[in-house]
């Protein structure tokens, strides 16, 4: 019996599936569109985000990519979102605060150097949090896996909560990231090559030093490690 097959009368509010390290991805993402209809995937579109969108689509995903726009990211970011939106065409790719600028006056503009936490809160955590209060999924689908950062090792494929959180790369390495998207001709962010392994906002994004975790260049020397989506006490 199957992850998918097994106990098939439980309700999506009791059943959790019983998966393993060794578990296909793609079977995680079957078991999610099959239990969660109104399954919505945020993505930053970094390479695991650009990998999940494949596997995603090779399993029948046509909802929403939801992605937010703070008014700092990269220009290879915003090219790579478009990219994606071209090749997914079967997919819904929604921009929040689309058009958003350092000067746009939602936070004063030096407020990433002074208090990082409070310019992620009102920049990205709360534009998503207000779009998933109106939608109200009953999961998430999103790209985090445990070899990110010491903060995400202990991550499950299935978490709890008010709604649950899917991560069908739980227990993918960078490596296998790798090589799925060199296999796949995926269309990575060009500055991953340059060692932006995890790509935020200019301000607070520098490449990742050799032997450093992959989220290491994310907010270097502020003592932050997460923008406040996953962990916290405004966590989704």
């Amino acid at each position: 019996m199957t992850a998918l097959e097994e106990r098939p009368t439980q309700s999506a509010a009791v059943f959790s599936p019983t998966f393993d390290a060794q578990t296909d991805p793609l079977d995680v993402i079957r078991w999610a569109l099959q239990t969660h209809p109104d399954l919505t995937m945020p993505s930053a579109f970094n390479l695991n985000g650009v990998v999940l969108l494949d596997l995603a689509g090779r399993a029948g995903y046509t909802g929403e990519v939801v992605f937010v726009d703070t008014g700092y990211h990269f220009p290879e970011t915003l090219t790579t979102r478009d990219n994606l939106a071209t090749r997914y065409p079967q997919m819904t790719f929604v921009t929040l605060n689309a058009g958003a600028t350092p000067e746009d006056g939602q936070t004063d503009a030096s407020l990433y150097s002074t208090d990082p936490d409070a310019c992620c809160a009102v920049r990205k955590v709360a534009p998503l949090q207000a779009y998933l209060r109106q939608r109200a999924p009953s999961a998430l689908l999103n790209a985090r896996s445990r070899d990110q950062a010491s903060t995400r090792a202990d991550i499950p494929f299935v978490e709890e909560g008010t709604r649950r959180k899917i991560n069908p790369l739980a227990f993918w390495t960078r490596e296998q990231l790798e090589a799925y998207a060199a296999a796949h001709a995926l269309p990575v962010n060009p500055l991953y090559a340059d060692g932006f392994l995890s790509v935020g906002c200019w301000p607070c994004t520098r490449a990742v030093k050799p032997g450093e975790d992959a989220r290491a260049g994310r907010w270097a020397g502020k003592g932050k490690t997460e923008c406040g989506l996953w962990a916290g006490d405004g966590k989704l």
